[in-house]
Parts: structure tokens; C-alpha cells; sequence
């Protein structure tokens, strides 16, 4: 090949992933919005009416039978989420077309009925379910399949949170601990940045603000509380992830997979909580909550309200995201560890909420660009810390047990490449 067809080649590869992404990004950005809209819309009228939340183990028996009846395939279960997305990165499982409107109305029905969720899930699995369905139409080989689901990724989740640089370097982080999947920048970064603009831009959508007031001076004493916190919080989303993975590993082992009773008993559980607790706090995706974590204090055991909640309605077979349900416990969290470490109170929120979610994803390098969005850079030297200590105290747990090894985060470890999260808690378990 000369040196001109190379270049002929490059261009042209070049152009099909601009469009490819572009295309990604427009429709995603739009169904997206819709989502956003939507979760407003149903969040605002069930908070108006809590009578709603009795409804909740009826909804269970809805979202039961659609994944039970109509989300699988060859063995495999839409209601697998994430995990399926990731699968589909790693070319070991097919992602269904109809994912992306199954989890659509899963997580209508559990907002509607004040299940504890987010939405990046939704808006994740929808960028895979889009990417999906392109690769079928266009006949893509498999290795530019995997690419445009990577972009499906970046632009669920650059959309859902109106941060499309993060949304870039999550969709070629999130399959493999230890990698970053650098072949699929170009697609990622024009469908993170495409779709974020069409959410924004076109349809009018605003994210929420988390504002830091102020940050503390840079010294040996506050990198140490800062450290010390990122330890905690780090630990705090182990101990989300282990109940989360337990209560679904042990509901199907009881409940034979049968996820209808699965997810009324769990629905039956959140009614009963919520009605015992007198309040809808930690119910939906809890918006109010996490935004006065940055300005007044909340109660000191919200976290784990939180914690408990989402763990429970997720791993009972409820769909929706795990993202803003961390953020939510990580705020919170260290809102009430304010008085404790002597830090302003928005920062601590702040830096728990990153540094939550990091030790979740096993994404250090969205985290931090996540910190930077947010933030408007504030406090970047902390974030970058953080973020290091909290995904490296973390260990091998995570949101998505899909997730595999590429390399592991310490020697100390002595892990296999190219294991999965699911199959090393497999092995603690024997």
C-alpha cells in the first residue's frame, strides 16, 4: 500500500466514524432529553403523591414480566443492564435493539412508583441499543462493532449528565479495569460532544449545578484528610456493591430467577420502608437531597438510607442507573463528616460524591474529568488524589461484575488478566 492510500484510507475512516458518531450522538442526545423530561415529569407527581409508592410491587410484576417475556435472547437477559453493554464491548454477548426502550420503561415505572435509581443506566443501555441497531443495518465487522458500542456509551452517559468530556473517556473505560480502549476516540469524543449538544442545545435541557463555595488551602494537613476520606468513601461503595450483588445473587438463587416475585418482594420491601420512614427521601432518583448536600446539612445517616434503598431496588430486578444514587450517598456522606474533618461543608460533598463513584466504576480518569466539569476545576489537585486512592482502596468490586481485569490495580493482588469482577467474587465465594 502507498503512502497516499494510506492516507486515503485514514480519511476515509475518518469520515465514517464522524458521521457514525454524529449520528449516535443525535439520536441518543434526543431520546436522552425525552428520559430526562420524562424522569422530571414522573419524579415531580409521585412526589405530590405518595399514595404512588403502594403501587410499587405492582410495577415490579410489570418490569418482571417485560424482562422475563421480552428481554432475552439466546440465554441472555436484557435485565443484565450494563453488563450486557459491556458484554457487547468484549464481543461475548449480542446487545438486544429493544435493551434501550425495555429499560426506558422499566425505569418510568420505577421513578413513577419510588424505586430508588438513577439514569445513566437508561441512557447507557439506550446508546448501546442505537449502536446495536447501526451495526446491524450498516453490517459493521466485529471490531468496529465493539467501537460504535463504546460510542453508545460516551454518549448515554455525556448526554445524561451534561459532561461530554467525561462522556468521551468513560465510554472507553468502563469495559476493562486497567485500559482505556484509545481506537475509539474519535467515535466516542463526536458522539459524547453531539450528543450532549442536542440535549442542550436543541431540546432545551438543564442539568443540575453543584457549586463548591470553597476549597481548602493545599497543604500536607488537608491531603491527609483528603486521603483518609477517600478511604472511606471508597469503602462505602464496596459496601453499596457487595449488598447491591448479594441481595440479586441470593433473590434468584431463592426465588429460582422467577423475576415477576422477585421484583414485587422487592417492591412490597421499598413500600414498606418508605411508609415506616414517613418520607420519600430516599425514594426516585433524590435530586433535592443531594443538591442540599452542597449548602445545609442532612441528616447524618442519609448515606446510608440511600445505600440501602437503591441496593434493594436494583438488586431485586428494578432497572434504572447507579450513578446518581453514588453521587447521592457520597454527598451526603460527606456532608455529615463536615464537622469532623473541618473542611467546607462543599467540598466535602463534593469530593465524596467523585470519589463514590470512582471507587463504583473503577474509572479514575472519567471521575477526574467528571471533578473537572462539575466543578469548573476547582480543587483539581484534591479531586486527582482522590480519585487514585479511592480506586485503588477499592479493590476488584464494582457497579457492573462484567467489568474485566486488564490489569490489576496492584501486584499485591495476584489476579489473572482478563478476569471478570463476577468470576473473581466467584472464587472468594468457593
Amino acid at each position: 500500500m502507498t503512502t497516499i492510500d494510506k492516507y486515503k484510507a485514514l480519511f476515509l475512516t475518518l469520515i465514517k466514524w464522524i458521521l457514525l458518531g454524529s449520528i449516535i450522538g443525535l439520536v441518543v442526545g434526543t431520546t436522552t432529553a425525552f428520559l430526562l423530561n420524562t424522569n422530571d415529569l414522573l419524579g415531580s407527581y409521585r412526589e405530590k403523591n405518595f399514595w404512588l409508592i403502594a403501587f410499587l410491587p405492582f410495577g415490579g410484576i410489570l418490569i418482571g414480566y417485560l424482562y422475563m417475556y421480552h428481554g432475552k435472547e439466546s440465554g441472555n437477559h436484557s435485565s443484565e443492564g450494563n453488563n450486557l453493554v459491556i458484554e457487547g464491548v468484549r464481543g461475548k454477548a449480542r446487545v438486544l435493539k429493544r435493551l434501550g426502550p425495555l429499560v426506558y420503561i422499566g425505569t418510568f415505572i420505577t421513578i413513577l412508583f419510588g424505586g430508588s435509581t438513577g439514569r445513566e443506566g437508561a441512557a447507557i443501555q439506550m446508546g448501546g441499543s442505537v449502536a446495536q441497531t447501526f451495526n446491524q443495518f450498516f453490517k459493521i465487522g466485529t471490531i468496529d462493532k465493539k467501537i460504535l458500542l463504546m460510542s453508545g456509551i460516551s454518549s448515554g452517559f455525556g448526554a445524561a449528565f451534561g459532561t461530554p468530556i467525561t462522556g468521551t473517556i468513560f465510554g472507553m473505560e468502563m469495559a476493562a479495569i486497567g485500559k482505556v480502549k484509545s481506537e475509539a476516540f474519535i467515535p466516542c469524543l463526536v458522539s459524547s460532544f453531539v450528543g450532549h449538544y442536542v440535549t442542550v442545545k436543541i431540546w432545551g435541557i438543564k442539568h443540575e449545578k453543584f457549586l463548591i463555595d470553597s476549597v481548602p488551602s493545599l497543604s500536607i494537613s488537608s491531603f491527609s484528610k483528603v486521603l483518609l476520606l477517600a478511604v472511606i468513601f471508597s469503602f462505602i461503595s464496596v459496601l453499596y456493591c457487595q449488598l447491591r450483588h448479594g441481595i440479586q445473587r441470593e433473590s434468584e438463587r431463592i426465588l429460582r430467577k422467577n423475576h415477576i416475585f422477585r421484583a414485587f418482594i422487592g417492591g412490597l420491601i421499598i413500600a414498606i420502608l418508605t411508609y415506616f420512614i414517613g418520607n420519600q427521601d430516599y425514594n426516585g432518583r433524590g435530586l433535592h437531597m443531594l443538591e442540599e448536600s452542597f449548602n445545609q446539612d442532612v441528616p447524618h445517616f442519609a448515606f446510608l438510607g440511600k445505600l440501602i434503598f437503591t441496593a434493594i431496588t436494583l438488586g431485586m430486578g428494578f432497572v434504572g442507573g447507579e450513578a446518581i444514587p453514588l453521587f447521592y450517598i457520597g454527598a451526603t456522606l460527606g456532608n455529615s463528616l463536615t464537622d469532623y474533618f473541618h473542611l467546607p461543608l462543599s467540598f466535602m460533598a463534593a469530593l465524596g460524591l467523585i470519589a463514590t463513584f470512582c471507587a463504583g466504576a473503577n474509572t479514575p480518569i472519567s471521575a477526574f474529568t467528571l471533578a473537572l466539569e462539575m466543578f469548573q476545576g476547582k480543587g483539581l489537585e484534591f479531586f486527582f488524589v482522590a480519585c487514585v486512592t479511592s480506586y485503588i482502596f477499592s479493590g476488584h468490586h464494582s457497579l457492573w461484575p462484567s467489568q474485566t481485569i486488564h490489569e490489576p490495580k496492584s501486584r499485591l493482588y495476584s489476579l489473572a488478566k482478563g478476569e471478570t469482577i463476577s468470576q473473581i467474587e466467584k472464587q472468594k465465594n468457593e
